[in-house]
């Protein structure tokens, strides 16, 4: 019986539950922790694409709330600015979300997207800005307004 365990752990059976997410997205810039971290430190908006109950337990300050399953599709709407820059985040590499987020925003035209592929929890190790909740995190931002209008606040 041993054997037989030993035999199927050694040719791969596949893990139950989580799937790994891709390394890259044909289209996207894949970054890591520092790098996302750089680009915060200049004001590109940040998108979380989990769902809302991990959202509320923490998540990159001042980013923009798009579940995946729910409202992800919004930036579909062509009033969006194409050339404004996002950083597109799930969890962690378990999580294949930020990558098909960041595939569909391609496919809508967005020509500077960056996948944050190990995503919040990385970003929570390193103990850089976190938010839970809603206050005081998305203050502004008018996809229809001038683009000099718009924008993303941090307190």
């Amino acid at each position: 019986m041993r054997v037989a365990l030993m035999l199927l752990l050694c040719l791969g059976v596949p893990s139950v539950g989580a799937s790994e997410a891709p390394l890259s997205v044909k289209g996207a810039t894949t970054i890591n922790a520092v790098q996302a971290r750089q680009l915060y430190e200049f004001g590109v908006l940040f998108i979380d694409v989990r769902p809302a109950r991990e959202w509320g337990w923490g998540h990159v300050h001042g980013a923009l709330h798009l579940a995946l399953e729910r409202r992800f599709d919004e930036l579909a709407n062509p009033d969006w600015p194409r050339a404004m820059p996002m950083v597109l985040y799930c969890d962690s590499e378990v999580c294949p979300h930020s990558a098909e987020a960041a595939r569909r925003a391609v496919g809508w035209g967005f020509q500077q997207v960056y996948y944050f592929r190990s995503g919040y929890f990385a970003w929570q190790l390193l103990d850089f800005p976190q938010g839970k909740g809603s206050a005081g995190e998305m203050l502004a931002f008018n996809p229809g307004a001038p683009a000099a209008a718009a924008g993303v606040t941090r307190d």
